[in-house]
């Protein structure tokens, strides 16, 4: 999808008005963001623009416009490294890197967001077809395009599952490592397994919990947050439109918040979304006031999701239509969360 001269011209605009009245620098912490979604649509590789997207200048202009200070960017590791071990496809890397360098001159941090679930094809991390070692060199060569820009945040790996929490860890330390090798100094944010939820992060499971386990991480520079996800619908998995658990959402980021304090560590929200019923909304505004009231210990937020080939009918979905802004978006803003501009939160104390 090609983007018209009007719109970019409106996206120099506003990234000139963020480049002029503030430091392009939002790293640490008050993430107040948006996952830009379509990067990982698709099966398998796929054909730029038919199977998959990045976002586009009107949306990276938009949500900056509207005070928005970070994005996580979701992609598919496969088609930035074709072949396990070895360099990045040249197209696709340039591909990232335009998108990142978009993002940043408008102001935003960028969270970089493998959206495999410990996943490489239909192989899982940590097995003999993808070993620890080939997760490491993703991390490194990723790492080194990067390491000189502390504005851009590492996300291990979008919610691993069906992996026992200690093979995850292991995995986790091994990529990790990899990018310390580099001398990347930059934010690593890191999930737990069981789709890293903040409702399951304290249960016992096969591997143990995610909660006691995930506190062997290794971390030669100690920059890191733990990453949770958190829906509000009856499962909490937000794939439907009710936020019957809503109560039950907001008290599981009280509880997680309880876990990083005892522990003395630092949490990320990745994801969370709900429709525009006004149970959801009300959710919402609670679960971005609670992180807010918390800033001590928690980096942020980005809320899933937006994006220019989202269907207007997905009920999470915060990508304007042409009536305007969605409901979503004025309860996210309602809590007092998103800063007048971007990049304006102080970053979090180390």
């Amino acid at each position: 999808m090609r983007s018209s001269s009007r719109s970019g011209t409106l996206f120099r605009l506003v990234a000139a008005m963020v480049a002029f009245s503030v430091p392009l620098q939002a790293s640490a912490g008050c993430l107040r963001g948006i996952n830009l979604a379509g990067a990982e649509f698709g099966e398998g590789r796929g054909t730029y623009n038919k199977d998959y997207a990045y976002p586009s200048e009107k949306t990276i202009a938009y949500f900056a416009g509207k005070g928005f200070n970070a994005v996580r960017l979701p992609f598919k590791w496969e088609r930035l490294q074709p072949r396990l071990g070895r360099g990045f496809d040249k197209a696709e890397r340039k591909r990232l890197a335009e998108t990142v360098k978009a993002l940043r001159g408008a102001g935003m941090t960028v969270i970089l967001d493998p959206h495999n679930y410990a996943y490489y094809g239909d192989k899982q991390i940590g097995s003999t077809e993808v070993p620890n070692s080939a997760f490491a060199d993703f991390w490194k060569r990723l790492a080194e395009d990067y390491k000189d820009d502390d504005g851009v945040q590492f996300g291990l790996m979008n919610e691993p599952h069906d992996v026992p929490a200690d093979q995850w860890l292991a995995s986790a330390n091994a990529a990790i490592a990899g990018i310390r090798e580099t001398g990347a100094k930059n934010l690593i944010l890191i999930p737990g397994t069981i789709w890293t939820g903040a409702h399951s992060w304290e249960d016992d499971r096969p591997g143990g919990a995610n909660g006691a386990v995930m506190l062997g991480i290794e971390d030669p520079a100690d920059n890191n947050a733990y990453e949770v996800h958190q829906y509000l619908d009856k499962d909490f998995s937000g794939t439907t439109d009710t936020c019957e658990r809503a109560d039950d959402a907001v008290g599981a980021l009280q509880h997680f918040t309880d876990w990083l304090k005892r522990n003395g560590k630092r949490g990320f929200l990745g994801e969370f979304g709900a429709s525009a019923n006004p149970a959801c909304l009300d959710g919402l505004t609670r679960m971005t006031a609670l992180i807010g009231k918390e800033a001590d210990v928690w980096t942020g937020w980005t809320y899933w999701a937006a994006g220019d080939w989202w269907p207007a009918t997905e009920p999470l979905n915060i990508q304007p239509t042409a009536e305007g802004d969605r409901p979503q978006l004025a309860a996210l803003v309602s809590g007092g969360n998103l800063p007048a501009r971007p990049g304006s939160c102080l970053a979090l104390r180390r």
